[in-house]
Parts: C-alpha cells; sequence; structure tokens
C-alpha cells in the first residue's frame, strides 16, 4: 500500500497515494465510492494501477466526503470538489498532469480539464458519465424518477450488504457475479460513506450536467467506454466523443463498467494516448492449478459475532489458510473479503490443501467451500489471468458448505493419486461455451 498524505483544501483534509515512476503525471478520480487502502486491497484494482504505474506517475485520491479524505461533505458542488484536484496536485508538487476520470468521477474531471486548461495536459474519460438523470433531452440516464425515489428510500437499510451485490453494475459478464467481488464491493462502501451520505452522494449526482461544457475543452482527450457497459450506456461515451472537439474514442467489446477486470485492454490505449507507445505486458502461459476458496454465511456470522470478535476469527482463518498453501507449495495470488485465490504445481496438491483448510475452519465453526481447476493460465508479473481461472472460479462458486467441486480435468489427471470423487453432473459456468462436468472430492 502506498503512503498516505493529506492536502489541505478549502476547510477539507484531501487523501492521496502516489505510486510509479513515469515521466508523466496522472491523476485519477474514481467514481461514486472510494477507499484508498480498501480499493488497494482488491487484485483486480491493485494490478491496473500497478501496470498504469508502469509508464506514468499516478496519483490516487479519495474524493471530498469519502473514504479516507474528510467526511460529512457528500452534497459539495462540483466547483468545490474540482479545487481538490488541484490542491492535491500543490501538495504533490505537480505543476502540470493528465487527468483521468471515471463513471462519476467523470464530470468532475472535464471541469477541471475545462476551467485549468493549464494545469492538464490530457483528459482521459473511462466509463464515464456526463449526467445521470433521465428527461427528453438526455434518454440515457439510470432510469426514472419513480425508480430513483424507491432506490433512495430503500438504500439506507441496504447500504454495504453482500447480498445487494454491486458486481452485477460494475463488473463484465466474463467475471460474472462472484461471491468475493460483491464482498469487496459491499465492503469498500461500508468504508468509503455511511448510509445516510451514501444517499446525499446520490442525490447529489442526479443534478450533474456538465454537456455544456464540453465543446469548450481544449486538451487532448481520450474516451474509453464498453460496448455493454451495464451501469453508464454506451451512448454516453458516444456522446462525449462527439461534443469534445477532437476526442479520440475507443470503444471495446465486453460489458464491464470499471477498466480492473482487463487491464491489458485498457493501458495500451492510455500508455500510446499519453506518450505515443503502446503499452505491452510480458505474459507467459503456464499449465497451473488453480484454488478458490470462500467462507460461506460470513455476512451473517459476523453480524451475529460483532465486528471485533469476527475480526479476529477472519484473521484465524486467513492465517491457516496460508499455512496450508506454503505447506503444499501453492503460492497466495491475492484474497478478496472472505476468500483466497492460490495456485499449485498439481491438483493433488491443491486439494489437500482445499481439505486442510476446510477441516481447519471446521473447527472454528466456520464453513468453507472450495473449487479447483487444472488449465493454462496467464502469468502477469505476480497476478494470474485467463479463462482458467474463470473456471476455477465458477465451479467454486457451484460449491456447497463444506464442498470441495473440482473441473473434469481435475479428476481425469488425479487418477492414481487416491484422492476419490463423486459425480455432481454437468453445469453450465456462466462465461464459459459448453457445458461443463463436475465432481466432488469424497471426504
Amino acid at each position: 500500500m502506498p503512503e498516505i498524505h493529506y492536502a489541505e483544501a478549502e476547510g477539507a483534509d484531501i487523501a492521496y497515494t502516489i505510486t510509479g515512476s513515469g515521466d508523466i503525471p496522472l491523476v485519477w478520480t474514481l467514481g461514486y465510492i472510494s477507499h484508498l487502502e480498501v480499493n488497494w486491497a482488491f487484485p483486480l484494482f491493485r494490478n491496473f494501477a500497478e501496470a498504469l504505474g508502469e509508464f506514468v506517475t499516478l496519483v490516487l485520491y479519495d474524493k471530498r466526503g469519502m473514504g479516507l479524505s474528510s467526511r460529512g461533505q457528500p452534497g459539495t458542488p462540483l466547483s468545490l470538489r474540482m479545487d481538490d484536484i488541484g490542491a492535491v496536485m500543490d501538495h504533490a508538487g505537480i505543476e502540470r498532469a493528465a487527468i483521468m476520470g471515471e463513471s462519476e468521477g467523470g464530470p468532475l474531471s472535464t471541469l477541471f480539464a475545462a476551467a485549468h486548461p493549464d494545469r492538464v495536459s490530457h483528459l482521459i474519460l473511462q466509463g464515464a458519465e456526463v449526467r445521470e438523470r433521465s428527461d427528453d433531452d438526455w434518454p440515457w440516464g439510470d432510469g426514472t424518477d419513480e425508480w430513483f425515489e424507491e432506490y433512495v428510500a430503500e438504500l439506507p437499510g441496504t447500504w454495504g450488504k453482500a447480498s445487494e451485490n454491486w458486481a452485477v453494475g460494475l463488473f463484465g459478464e466474463e467475471l460474472g457475479d462472484p461471491a468475493w467481488a460483491a464482498d469487496h464491493l459491499a465492503r469498500l462502501c461500508r468504508h468509503a460513506c455511511s448510509p445516510r451520505e451514501a444517499v446525499a452522494w446520490q442525490l447529489a449526482s442526479r443534478e450533474i450536467d456538465v454537456r455544456d461544457l464540453l465543446p469548450s475543452i481544449r486538451v487532448p482527450s481520450l474516451v474509453l467506454h464498453c460496448e455493454g457497459d451495464r451501469a453508464v450506456p454506451v451512448e454516453v461515451g458516444r456522446h462525449l466523443a462527439e461534443h469534445i472537439p477532437n476526442a479520440r474514442y475507443v470503444e471495446r467489446p465486453g460489458s464491464e463498467h470499471l477498466a480492473w477486470l482487463h487491464p491489458e485492454r485498457v493501458t495500451g490505449d492510455i500508455k500510446e494516448f499519453l506518450t505515443g507507445e503502446r503499452a505491452t505486458r510480458v505474459t507467459d502461459r503456464i499449465l497451473a492449478t488453480v484454488l478458490f476458496t470462500d467462507l460461506v454465511g460470513s455476512t451473517d456470522r459476523a453480524a451475529r459475532l460483532g465486528d471485533t470478535a469476527w475480526r479476529g476469527l477472519l484473521e484465524t482463518h486467513h492465517t491457516a489458510a496460508r499455512r496450508e498453501f506454503a505447506a503444499h507449495r501453492g503460492i497466495e495470488v491475492g484474497s478478496a473479503g472472505d476468500g483466497f485465490l492460490a495456485r499449485f504445481d498439481s491438483p493433488g496438491r491443491a486439494i489437500r490443501c482445499a481439505e486442510a483448510i476446510v477441516e481447519e475452519a471446521g473447527r472454528h465453526g466456520l464453513e468453507v467451500r472450495a473449487g479447483v481447476h487444472t488449465g493454462e493460465v496467464e502469468l502477469i508479473g505476480d497476478d494470474i489471468a485467463g479463462i482458467g481461472v474463470h473456471i476455477g472460479a465458477r465451479v467454486g462458486g457451484l460449491a456447497g458448505p463444506g464442498e470441495i467441486l473440482v473441473s473434469s480435468t481435475v479428476r481425469d489427471i488425479s487418477a492414481g493419486s487416491g484422492i476419490s470423487f463423486v459425480d455432481r453432473g454437468r453445469h453450465e459456468l456462466k462465461g464459459i461455451p459448453g457445458d461443463w462436468q463436475v465432481y466432488a472430492v469424497e471426504r
């Protein structure tokens, strides 16, 4: 985690971090919710940030009223929040920078670029909004006022709950709707702001409209949008590109709203725009066995125990899981919420490791489910990616409490290992072509 700094801006403290060592400073304004430390703990986010840091000096900050910055100011107008960007740049000793706005951070970045072209070298808008409210002149908002009023009324009772599954609107169909993503985003919500503050943010964001500012932007601009974006329709990205003078527009396939899922699809466009050179990340493909683990019913258990007791129990589980990874020659790839992703050089070791984790968790009254798959994966630094990872996640998502499910590939190459399997039938794995035979490890 990069060091947290604080810039003073009009009676507020704005938290920010700096990472990377590129010649070009890039200030990234995140979307509706953010918390620097929680975001950084999420492997998908961190991987994207580090990929950007290979060719820029990346500045991340929590907006006024959000995360680690001064709270209680969610209704602050864009004009004042815009000055917070300048305050962060001043505190970091940055005279001029590229500005990137994501989702709700798009209008704020647009306003700063229009008002301070002398301080902005480039403007990048990724899945950016321009106006939320639907009307006759702007048909691509997020719904009718009736829908919004109902949503705001329910928000205080649902804020920060994994069951509401924020992953649906933010991640693409290829990732699907895994519990670990929902758990992470629920945790992010809880740390970003309170339920009342979330309502105030929603009400304030409904009034944002920067359409009239677009023709006045005079800095080089890049608009990035997914054709199937489920949070901000692609028509919004096209509108931005059409009305910002000489803007470059890149529309990529997929349905993810955020760029974190496939950083290689976005960082290349950003590097080419900023430097004139295409970003290339060195990837190696290897055969590996991936193991996904996830705690079942953790939200209810945390509610019963209370925060302090639950944190202690969760830390005990994490320590035990990491001990088993080391004992079975596994490599922890990442953790989010209550789950882990690890890779192994053989399916036998992955299964034995999963059995040990499930058994140890049971001693503490916890229930773990696990999924194992062997296939080709991409090594990207310390991370792994590719269809093999997605298959492992989907198989794990089918498992019940205390169950270890494996793909047919794992079962086939484990012959002679002494491990017994029980047929669990054929299943469709979301986002994965064809039907997949799944087996349970007999314990």
